[in-house]
């Protein structure tokens, strides 16, 4: 909390106030929670979720409609660090029993699903004559941790800023798709809360988009997912070492140097991994001590702190909402339609393999 508290002082004595697109950001969530609850029919509710709504929205605003220089703080912060709140709020929901018994078999298919990617995002890359650090961001934003694994890479790579813009503009074209066809591929093929939730988890690209199609399919998928998504975080910085390693290697035996306009710096450590965590301890003591969500209609104690899980589940549900509304006004569909053919069509291959290669593999072996 006084991470979050620090990162908001920071923001807010910059040159726009947070406040501003924060509350724009807010303002859809709530839209999109009222618009969902009047959908007809249960099919039809269940396949348009509020999270689609919220993107949606955020994306016509951003796109259609003029959204000030000013919003653009708040905007970002809904998109960052609201989300992230959220994420560490969701640990409440799951105890580390929960945690552990996704972990053993979600873990191989991560590792599995990582190797795939970036082997893809290699062998494109090398065919179609694409810059090693083009082809390297957009390698770990697919199989990672999408626009943080692309910003944690650039300076560990000393990649250019189009590039940067380039990646980011792949994943977020990508994981967008993702956000619509997902669910209704999992409801075609009658895929499992669990199973979609380990599919979303290994082959969508930013934490947003797969917390996003996570909850547009159920609330377990989104546990799973998220517990999985959180798996792909944790690798990021070794991974990020090592390409760094290889590039800077192969680049000093061809005798030439990495420019960059991008500045070297540390590697971003996802810290609401550990808040997720430390939460899921938390929800992990209460299990122990007989705190269960369903003593809410108990008298006396066990009925207060099952009104807190109950306040805190709600309020992570809303916080996702709302950074999700942020993602759609954070978009300009301008750039994206910018991209490249080449650094398109990596992506697309990338995203295309990753996505097959998960569903097989939980087919398969009948995960989930």
């Amino acid at each position: 909390m006084r991470l979050i508290t620090t990162r908001w002082n920071k923001i807010a004595r910059g040159s726009s106030p947070i406040w501003k697109g924060l509350l724009l950001a807010i303002g859809i969530a709530v839209v999109a929670r009222l618009l969902h609850k009047i959908i007809p029919g249960p099919m039809l509710n269940k396949a348009i979720s509020d999270i689609l709504i919220a993107v949606v929205l955020g994306l016509f605003i951003r796109n259609a409609l003029r959204v000030s220089e000013s919003c653009e703080a708040g905007i970002k912060f809904a998109l960052e660090h609201v989300l992230r709140f959220g994420i560490i709020l969701l640990g409440l929901r799951l105890s580390l029993q929960d945690v552990a018994a996704t972990g053993g078999a979600a873990m191989l298919l991560v590792f599995t699903c990582i190797a795939v990617a970036l082997s893809t995002a290699y062998i494109i890359g090398h065919l179609f004559k694409i810059a090693p650090r083009l082809t390297a961001l957009i390698g770990v934003g697919t199989s990672i941790c999408g626009n943080t694994a692309i910003v944690a890479t650039a300076p560990a790579v000393g990649a250019k800023e189009e590039e940067v813009s380039f990646a980011v503009a792949v994943i977020t074209l990508f994981g967008l798709i993702a956000v619509i066809i997902y669910p209704m591929i999992g409801h075609a093929l009658g895929l499992s809360d669990t199973a979609f939730g380990l599919w979303a988890g290994t082959a969508v690209n930013d934490t947003s988009q797969v917390v996003a199609v996570g909850s547009a399919y159920s609330q377990t998928a989104l546990n799973v997912a998220t517990i999985v998504k959180l798996m792909r975080n944790t690798i990021m910085a070794p991974l990020i070492i090592m390409i760094s390693l290889l590039l800077n290697n192969k680049t000093t035996s061809e005798g030439s140097s990495l420019p960059s306009t991008v500045p070297r710096g540390g590697i971003l450590i996802p810290w609401f991994v550990i808040g997720f965590l430390t939460m899921s301890l938390i929800r992990t003591i209460g299990i122990s001590a007989g705190i269960l969500p369903q003593d809410i209609n108990r008298p006396g104690t066990l009925q207060v702190a099952a009104f807190a899980l109950k306040g805190f589940d709600e309020a992570a549900k809303f916080a996702i909402l709302t950074a999700l509304a942020g993602v759609g006004l954070g978009t300009r569909l301008q750039v994206v339609l910018k991209i490249g053919l080449k650094p398109f069509t990596l992506g697309l291959c990338v995203s295309v393999v990753l996505s097959i290669a998960s569903l097989s593999l939980i087919m398969l072996f009948g995960m989930g």
